[in-house]
């Protein structure tokens, strides 16, 4: 292993569980392993179904409620 790789799992071993999970799907896909979809949590979903059954319906944000989460956010 070379000297930068041990650095970084040395210092990805201090991250929180699910960092940690989330790195090393991302090091072992970019190796070329390939990994299992990403499950959503049941809300996850029931938000996705939502934001998908509004994009049906064409129930967009408007360009000022767009404009106002910039601003908010400062971007």
């Amino acid at each position: 292993m070379t000297k930068l790789l041990e650095h970084a799992v040395d210092t990805v071993r201090a991250l929180p569980p699910a960092m940690q999970d989330d790195l090393a799907r991302l090091l072992l896909q970019l190796a070329g392993e390939e990994q299992p979809i990403i499950q959503l949590t049941p809300e996850e979903a029931a938000s996705f179904a939502e934001s998908r059954a509004q994009a049906s319906r064409r129930e967009f944000a408007t360009d000022d409620e767009v404009r106002a989460v910039w601003a908010k956010h400062r971007l």
